[in-house]
């Protein structure tokens, strides 16, 4: 499974906030529902949120194994 547990971390540590991601770097409403709700999000997505907050993938989801 993935979460994106580890991006509201990497938001808070970077001094940023989820409307600043909406208004100035155009991410949208969805977006941030979809990582709140641990959904998939595309690379490209994935791509610009590391560009915007200056951070590796690894900071922003992990994988953790499901053994269901």
């Amino acid at each position: 499974m993935i979460s994106f547990s580890r991006f509201w971390l990497t938001l808070k540590l970077c001094d940023m906030s989820t409307y600043s991601l909406i208004k100035d770097y155009h991410i949208s409403g969805s977006t941030i529902n979809r990582l709140r709700h641990n959904k998939p999000i595309s690379t490209a997505t994935i791509d610009r949120l590391c560009e915007i907050l200056r951070c590796d993938v690894d900071e922003i989801m992990e994988y953790t194994y499901n053994t269901k």
